[in-house]
């Protein structure tokens, strides 16, 4: 059988129905170790003799794609690309492709409910509870608020979508500025200065600019407004973390909400472990709909390169 390599971790821990397309057409799936995310050294032992690569957010070097000396097409179950060294696979000639969309209904209310969490001190007050206590803390509402959103693609225009029906304002950033259809009369388009500088609660929902530096840095932060909560469910690398740190110490930031970090699980628990942090272990498109759907789009992208030549070999 031709190998395809499984490395997802919300596969490889309890693989879908959607995967066994790839038997059915003729390929063996490979998959790394269950739940966790591969490393280098785990990547250069299984890829090669793979013809396919079901990937996930794993860094991936130019070596581990030097050893995939058979590997025709890169499918990724979600849309970033950061990870994965892109000009050498265009020189190689494999193909890349994205689920594009699939996991934004997850991510999207994952955003939404953790804006939800910090206005309401969610965290604190079940622990508070849980222990035997009767904590009251006064809350603040969505309704009413501006709502900054960096980044108007499918993540980001559910988003908007959830909270203009909630009552808010919405400004958004995004150099292509797609249509906005019905969301027109509620949403706004600004540069990212104006949005930052107005947003009550900030959300990124945008790929790691081409020069790898954060959006939100020191500069940003001191712009912002004081008490201002910023969610980030899309990269770590958008945000200086340790500038971060220190707008939430000095009480600039009021919350910080993130489902990502620069080390995952982070080494260091400064930010995760922070009284107004609320941290998530990666788990946007962590839903039933989310992984069935960036599975099965997943699975297509492999099939649609591979299917032919399989037949043909």
């Amino acid at each position: 059988m031709t190998r395809i390599l499984i490395t997802p971790r919300s596969l490889t821990s309890d693989p879908p129905v959607e995967l066994d397309r790839l038997a059915a057409n003729g390929f063996e799936p490979i998959f790394s170790t269950p739940g966790e995310m591969p490393d280098e050294a785990e990547l250069l032992r299984l890829v090669p003799g793979c013809v396919g690569w079901l990937a996930g957010v794993e860094p991936v070097s130019e070596a581990v794609i030097e050893a995939a000396s058979e590997l025709r097409v890169i499918s990724r179950n979600g849309t970033g690309v950061d990870s994965l060294p892109l000009e050498l696979l265009r020189r190689k000639g494999i193909a890349l492709e994205r689920a594009v969309g699939a996991n934004a209904t997850g991510v999207a209310e994952l955003a939404v409910g953790l804006m939800l969490s910090c206005c309401r001190h969610l965290p604190e007050i079940s622990k508070g509870v849980a222990a035997g206590g009767w904590p009251r803390r006064r809350g603040r509402e969505i309704e009413g608020s501006t709502i900054g959103i960096v980044g108007m693609g499918a993540i980001g225009g559910k988003v908007a979508s959830v909270v203009s029906a909630l009552g808010a304002r919405v400004l958004a950033m995004d150099p292509a500025r797609p249509p906005l259809g019905l969301l027109g009369g509620a949403v706004r388009y600004a540069g990212l200065d104006e949005v930052v500088r107005n947003a009550d609660f900030l959300t990124l929902h945008c790929p790691q600019p081409e020069d790898g530096r954060p959006i939100i840095h020191a500069e940003t932060l001191e712009r912002m407004k004081r008490g201002a909560i910023v969610i980030n469910t899309a990269r770590a690398a958008l945000v200086d973390e340790e500038a971060m740190l220190e707008a939430l110490d000095q009480g600039r930031i009021s919350h910080y909400a993130t489902d990502v970090f620069s080390v995952e699980p982070p080494k260091s628990l400064a930010l995760a472990a922070h009284r107004n942090v609320i941290a998530t272990s990666h788990i946007g498109g962590l839903t039933d709909g989310s992984v069935s759907r960036a599975t099965d789009a997943a699975v297509e992208n492999l099939l649609k390169h591979l299917v032919r030549d399989h037949a043909a070999a």
